[in-house]
């Protein structure tokens, strides 16, 4: 499994590695402080997963893009998770400055020639 995963495209990895990032922070509530085991394995599995792929990505992307990238991604898709899954409201300068993220996160992945396409 993991020669299959060390041979992904960067771009597939770090994607993967976002979605196990996600998935292990959204997790998080749900483990109630690791005193729940399923969650507990859910979201320590996510996390090992996510920094290997991301350590895959940063072998042909600089790590500074490369966590740009993750950061402004996993922020929006855990708010997202967050308003959709925990009901938490986001307030309207939150909104805005999360939209800034993204932004950025589109601007550094569609333009950026430090970013293997």
């Amino acid at each position: 499994m993991l020669q299959f995963l060390s041979a992904l495209p960067p771009a597939a990895a770090l994607g993967i590695a976002i979605t196990c990032e996600v998935i292990a922070t959204s997790s998080l509530p749900k483990t109630e402080q690791f005193t729940k085991p399923v969650p507990t394995l859910i979201t320590l599995a996510s996390y090992a997963l996510a920094f290997f792929l991301l350590s895959i990505t940063v072998k042909s992307m600089p790590v500074g893009v490369a966590y740009a990238i993750w950061c402004g991604a996993g922020i929006i898709l855990v708010s997202m998770i967050s308003w959709l899954w925990h009901g938490q409201q986001l307030d309207l300068p939150a909104i805005i400055g999360m939209g800034m993220i993204m932004g950025g996160t589109i601007i550094t992945q569609a333009f950026s020639k430090s970013v293997a396409h």
